[in-house]
């Protein structure tokens, strides 16, 4: 009864002291990038709810073009105010970081996301239903593959224009994640991006089965690496007693200055650290597809529809690495002799593993899959660098890789037979005599890949290998060369394929798209060839981003 008595008090004498709890100050200038997308992504589920069927493709693809481009002009204006410089800090009552790798990040996202919102508007590649342009998503995706209201569906020529906002929800959690401050903050965001991806992995037009297949074990393992990133988020509150960014640092480097009473029995207690460290890692190791957490990575990116594949290829990896930077440079730096060790492994597996199993694959889409993960280990070597040079240039690696990546999947989704895209590596026999433009941008796209001078792919590894043995990482970089290497010879190989075999009579077509996925297509040429040829410029603007604010 006491107790009862105790909190209607306090209850009565909140409410009669008005002022004593103070307002949020959220700056939403400086947070307008994440909110023009958000509210455009709101803005996209009215549309589907009462803009008539006949309007909403033009009207989602006008609006997701305009939302993406207004975000990148904001960012671009936060930049020349000097937010990644001079003027950067944490806003929104210290949630979100707005900085120099922030704005980097959020900028190289809503490009990626805006040529990706023309591959998914692609309505030319597969043939026209019942007189209706169709594109590469499900008709009516709730329907069982096959049945009868599917096949109602395709009949009336539904297409599924939820896929933009859904894309834009998804952006606007990228848009977070690198810049979050702190865990929980870092963690809503993860959840803000990887449900709408999940439902996009489902969603394909052809190979029903396979896309569920692949949204299921993506989504499956999803949750088990958000509840090890939990786990840990709640193992590091229990170390610091405090969930930002800047508070476990403190506590890390300095020791608990002021014991919180709930938390004394805890606080300071390495094995929490270690353990929480551990976990929180894992959980963003997961998202990059860094072994041995990499096993979602081939069968998603072969299941889901190629225009989803490119994108999450390219906007999750730059996200996610954002994300990692941000907690072992600002949260964990008092702990780099523990978790570099670590590191050092992670990559040298990731580069490894992700470069052999790639020679084994017979599917196109499997095959860039492992090109990813290999991807990833060679990032991981510029944030094991622990440097400003080494945040650099995984920034400018992150750029470059991300619109090669786009490109390539891009291109993918032109080569096709009767059963849809021809993704089975022998189908591409002889492509660069069928189609001799198709089959040299494509060749442009896996140069870079394996890091052939003279396109992007060279400069960013040069930047990231040069930064992680100026750290004395030297070993890793020599492991680095060496998976570069078994990883040339099965893009080679493919180049191979496609100039010097005979195409097979029954031999896959190549589509003619719209101009919306040229553009896509050209836009990853011209970045791929730019940021080889002329590098400096970018290397430059991602030195000058590489400073995390504390």
């Amino acid at each position: 009864m006491s107790s009862v008595a105790s909190v209607h008090s306090l209850w009565t004498a909140a409410a009669g002291a008005p002022g004593k709890i103070p307002g949020p100050h959220i700056e939403y200038a400086q947070l307008s990038p994440t909110l023009i997308v958000l509210g455009a992504a709101v803005l996209g589920i009215m549309i589907e709810a009462f803009v008539p069927r006949r309007s909403r493709y033009y009207s989602q693809l006008l609006l997701s073009l305009v939302a993406l481009a207004a975000a990148f002009a904001a960012v671009i204006g936060l930049a020349a105010a000097g937010f990644g410089s001079s003027k950067a800090h944490v806003a929104a009552m210290g949630a979100i970081a707005v900085d120099g790798p922030a704005l980097f990040l959020q900028g190289t996202i809503l490009l990626v996301s805006l040529i990706a919102v023309f591959t998914f508007a692609e309505r030319r590649l597969d043939p026209a239903a019942h007189g209706r342009h169709v594109d590469s998503f499900a008709a009516q995706p709730a329907a069982v593959p096959g049945g009868e209201a599917e096949r109602a569906a395709v009949k009336a020529g539904f297409t599924t224009t939820e896929v933009f906002p859904i894309l834009l929800f998804a952006v606007g959690g990228m848009l977070i994640f690198p810049a979050a401050n702190d865990l929980l903050t870092l963690f809503v965001a993860l959840e803000v991006f990887s449900l709408p991806l999940y439902i996009l992995c489902a969603l394909a037009r052809r190979q029903r089965l396979l896309s569920q297949e692949s949204a299921l074990k993506y989504f499956l393992l999803g949750a088990f690496s958000s509840a090890f990133l939990l786990f840990g988020v709640a193992l590091l509150y229990g170390y610091a007693g405090t969930v930002t960014y800047a508070g476990i640092a403190e506590v890390v480097s300095d020791g608990a200055k002021q014991i919180d009473p709930a938390l004394a029995g805890t606080m300071s207690n390495d094995a929490l650290l270690l353990i929480g460290g551990a976990l929180v890692l894992m959980g963003l190791l997961f998202k990059v597809g860094a072994v041995p957490f990499h096993m979602w990575t081939p069968d998603v990116y072969q299941g889901a529809p190629t225009p989803v594949t490119g994108f999450m290829a390219a906007a999750t990896k730059v996200a996610a690495f954002g994300a990692l930077l941000r907690v072992l440079y600002v949260v964990l730096p008092g702990l780099r002799w523990d978790w570099r060790p670590v590191m050092w492994g992670v990559a040298i597996i990731t580069m490894l593993g992700g470069a052999i199993v790639a020679i084994t694959q017979t599917d196109i889409k499997r095959l860039l899959a492992y090109s990813s993960i290999a991807h990833a280990g060679f990032i991981l070597a510029g944030v094991i660098a622990t440097s400003k040079d080494g945040v650099s240039s995984v920034l400018f690696y992150l750029g470059a890789y991300s619109f090669v990546t786009l490109g390539a999947f891009a291109v993918v989704t032109l080569v096709r037979d009767a059963g849809g895209e021809a993704t089975q590596l022998s189908k591409w026999a002889g492509l660069g005599r069928r189609s001799p433009l198709v089959a040299a941008v494509f060749a442009v796209f896996l140069l870079a890949f394996a890091g052939i001078p003279l396109t992007s792919g060279f400069a960013g590894k040069f930047a990231v290998f040069k930064a992680a043995a100026q750290s004395g990482a030297g070993w890793l970089v020599v492991v680095g060369v060496i998976s570069s290497a078994i990883a040339a010879f099965f893009y080679i190989r493919v180049i191979v394929l496609m100039f010097f075999n005979e195409p097979k009579a029954e031999g896959p077509t190549v589509a003619v798209p719209s101009p919306l996925t040229s553009t896509a297509i050209a836009i990853g040429v011209t970045a791929t060839l730019v940021l080889g040829l002329a590098p400096q410029y970018f290397l430059d603007l991602a030195g000058h981003a590489g400073v995390f604010v504390r």
